[in-house]
């Protein structure tokens, strides 16, 4: 079990299992859904987790369709960028919401953060 990644959640929130890690390729991004909200969650080559909203504010692009490292993620749309840890943005777009994500049991749990 991992310690929750990412920002902490507001009181009452509960983490809410999106799937296996098995599902989450190392070093990309995939789209869920967390109380009806779309979330980007990336897994980190040591299995850490990152977690944003999925919807670029700008142009709509899938952010977990973008290219991604250890610190940032790059909208496939228009290469804005974006902190994985907080949802700053790099490249003077609007911010987007950052979420607690974690491991257990070899499930992803992710709560809304922010």
């Amino acid at each position: 079990m991992s310690a929750l990644a990412g920002v902490a959640a507001a009181p009452g929130h509960l983490a809410v299992d999106v799937g296996p890690l098995t599902d989450f390729a190392v070093g990309e991004g995939r789209a869920v859904v967390v109380a009806g909200r779309q979330v980007a969650v990336f897994r980190h080559a040591d299995d850490r987790l990152s977690a944003l909203d999925a919807v670029c504010p700008h142009a709509g692009g899938p952010l977990a369709d973008g290219q991604v490292d250890d610190r940032v993620v790059v909208c496939p749309l228009h290469l804005a960028v974006w902190e994985l840890r907080t949802g700053r943005s790099c490249s003077g777009q609007e911010d987007v919401a950052a979420h607690a994500a974690e491991v257990v049991d070899g499930r992803v749990l992710v709560r809304l953060g922010g």
